[in-house]
């Protein structure tokens, strides 16, 4: 698993890459949370994600839970068809907001 952040328009965006287990997401929920200290809005893209377990969501739910208490923004976009099915299995696409991809959640007011 890789990731990449980078800066479009004022929003921060994490894209992570590959497997999303319990080897990496310990380093996913480091790099969510710093983003998190520094910056209001985040977005993460997941398109190029082929797999996340259970650590992973959760690493998600926690940046999502942190975001909620200091009033930050967060998506998610370009949700990977393998991330969709474990999230929506979960009945966390009706929690998360999911954009379509990073540009339009970049754009959208929140």
């Amino acid at each position: 698993m890789t990731f990449e952040v980078k800066d479009i328009n004022g929003t921060t965006v994490v894209a992570l890459t590959g497997d999303v287990d319990l080897q990496s997401s310990p380093a996913v929920r480091q790099q969510l949370l710093e983003c998190l200290d520094k910056h209001k809005r985040l977005v993460v893209d997941l398109g190029a994600v082929s797999y996340i377990d259970s650590s992973g969501v959760a690493s998600l739910v926690e940046a999502f839970q942190v975001s909620r208490k200091r009033a930050a923004y967060f998506a998610l976009a370009s949700v990977s068809p393998a991330a969709m099915r474990v999230l929506s299995l979960a009945r966390l696409d009706k929690v998360f907001t999911i954009h379509a991809d990073v540009n339009a959640a970049a754009a959208a007011q929140g």
